[in-house]
């Protein structure tokens, strides 16, 4: 039993090797290996090596984040599992692909303590955050001459050095081009690290493998240090605060979370423009999608409480409040991001927004106290609230 679970987490591995390395090469490039026409088609394998300049430092930083977790669990004598990495190409389906849904480990020993859980969970963000640190540090200092990204879009050519601004000024460049988000690290990096003549833009950062690698852990190092549930964060959060307050403030920060992500979808202002997904043919039809959002808001909050009405007045509040809050004229032109919504309905539903009991629910020393408050200052240093943002011209 033990040997075939080994051979299903290395064949993962390969697999994700082969899915992020083709990930890599494709977001490098601009074009892709299947299903496209030939003008945009890359071919393999002579350009798949490519990226492994993508996947290499990116499985790194994951591995070491994984392992981060692993071995605080065997110091601890808890019996876990190695990582089970989760291969997931999307190519086919979207121009923004990593190659892999990051990577798991199973607990199957009994965790004891708060002191415990607070180890095994905040181990793993660190180590993959220090590593995150010096795949960027790496990756700004050794940023390519301007010609490397002339050779990709060689219609920047004519811009020369300010292709940046002139680009964002042709429709025809920049509709359906995908701009990353900054969050306050990236943003150190590309004012204090980089050389400015040769900094991309933040919708050419994916042609950058290395920098594109340090964005996306620093992404996924933002989502396990939400302090929700049995995320790293909420490991962390309930040994710093302990059951009975963490409690109360996980299910906030999980309503908070779901309000932002779906607000825009929905405005009273135009009910016949549904933000990001398109046009609606009359007033029914925006209210058929929206008993669909609510209904999807109560299937997120249904583990928030056992009596399923609270999930009922939860989705319904939420709704209502993005509705009122577009009447502000401060913040009535914002939107949230409604790319966390699958991550909501993952919380909420299946991972649970609260922590498991523990037989020593004892305190956690200053040491251990002061490093769980400067990780949950590393979540907001990495956290980006718009994280891809496709600029779409056509929308109205």
């Amino acid at each position: 039993m033990k040997f075939k679970t080994e051979i299903i987490q290395i064949t993962l591995f390969i697999v994700t090797v082969i899915t992020t390395t083709l990930a890599g090469a494709e977001a490098m490039n601009g074009k892709f290996f299947f299903l496209v026409p030939e003008a945009y088609t890359l071919h393999f394998p002579a350009d798949f090596w490519q990226g492994f300049q993508f996947s290499i430092p990116f499985l790194a930083i994951l591995t070491c984040h994984e392992f981060g977790h692993y071995f605080t669990a065997r110091y601890y004598k808890i019996k876990v599992s190695l990582p089970y990495y989760i291969p997931m190409w999307l190519s086919a389906f979207s121009s923004l692909s990593f190659g892999t849904m990051g990577a798991v480990i199973r607990i199957i020993g009994r965790t004891r303590s708060r002191k415990e859980y607070f180890d095994i969970g905040i181990a793993g963000p660190l180590a993959g955050f220090v590593v995150s640190l010096g795949v960027l540090y790496y990756g700004f200092t050794h940023l390519p001459p301007l010609e490397y990204i002339f050779k990709i879009h060689p219609e920047y050519a004519k811009f020369g050095v300010n292709y940046p601004w002139e680009v964002m000024k042709v429709t025809k460049f920049m509709d359906g081009q995908i701009v990353l988000g900054d969050n306050l690290l990236f943003k150190f990096f590309k004012t204090y690290i980089a050389d400015p003549k040769l900094l991309p833009p933040n919708f050419e950062i994916m042609h950058y493998p290395i920098v594109w690698a340090g964005y996306i852990s620093l992404f996924f190092t933002a989502l396990n240090l939400i302090p929700i549930g049995q995320l790293d964060g909420g490991h962390i959060l309930y040994g710093l605060i302990g059951k009975k307050t963490f409690n109360v403030i996980s299910p906030i920060i999980f309503v908070g979370f779901a309000l932002f992500a779906g607000y825009g979808l929905f405005t009273i202002n135009d009910i016949k423009n549904f933000g990001t997904i398109g046009q609606y043919k009359d007033e029914s039809d925006f209210f058929t999608w929206l008993f669909i959002y609510i209904f999807f808001l109560r299937i997120c909050f249904s583990r928030v409480s056992d009596n399923q009405m609270t999930a009922w007045v939860l989705s319904l509040s939420v709704v209502l409040t993005q509705f009122l809050l577009s009447y502000v004229p401060q913040i009535s032109t914002l939107h949230g991001f409604s790319g966390f919504l699958p991550f909501i309905l993952l919380l909420g539903r299946f991972l649970g927004i609260y922590h498991p009991e523990v037989e020593i629910d004892e305190p956690l020393n200053l040491k251990r106290k002061l490093l769980g408050w400067f990780t949950l200052l590393v979540f907001i240093l990495c956290f980006t609230p718009y994280p891809f943002m496709q600029i779409d011209f056509s929308a109205k």
